[in-house]
């Protein structure tokens, strides 16, 4: 008796059903992420006089790689900051200076992941972030010297670890 063609098809059906399950989860973030969309939208958090809701709003526009949007919406939130705290300003500049990255604008990415770290300076998303687009407008030395201090605040920071190896490699 020849088991191959049982296997295979156990095998195969079993690679459909992982198939299956890995779209099935990105159908159902992509659909919630469209419902959250319109749901903000029709709140009316765009004309919101909150940040947070304005945070929301363009977390959500990242997510859906909306990032001219995201640009606009994090600037509004950025300017309506007021009494609240260092971290909301942190969080907020980030994600600004990640929305201008992702639109290869590095050079203002930079000023707000500067500006992120004025408000936070030990957030080692925004040093990593910082060291990727300082990279991007090859400044290695000063990438560098950011990747280390991520790692002295976070010695278990995989993404400064595994970028300050590959710059020092390339510097060798």
């Amino acid at each position: 008796m020849n088991l191959l063609p049982q296997t295979y098809l156990l095998g195969l059906v079993g690679l459909l059903a992982i198939v299956a399950v890995v779209v099935g989860r990105q159908l159902f973030n992509v659909r919630r992420d469209e419902i959250k969309l319109i749901e903000l939208e029709q709140a009316g958090a765009a004309a919101s006089r909150q940040a947070s809701d304005l945070y929301e709003l363009a977390s959500v526009q990242l997510r859906k790689r909306l990032y001219p949007q995201a640009t606009a919406t994090l600037k509004q939130a950025a300017k309506r900051l007021s009494g609240e705290p260092d971290e909301a300003r942190a969080l907020i500049e980030n994600a600004l200076g990640f929305s201008l990255a992702a639109q290869k604008n590095f050079e203002s990415a930079v000023k707000h992941y500067k500006l992120a770290l004025k408000a936070k300076a030990d957030y080692p998303v925004a040093l990593n972030n910082l060291g990727f687009a300082q990279e991007k407008l090859l400044q290695t030395e000063e990438a560098i010297a950011i990747y280390e201090r991520t790692l002295e605040i976070e010695p278990n920071n995989s993404t400064a670890s595994k970028r300050l190896k590959r710059l020092q490699k390339r510097i060798g």
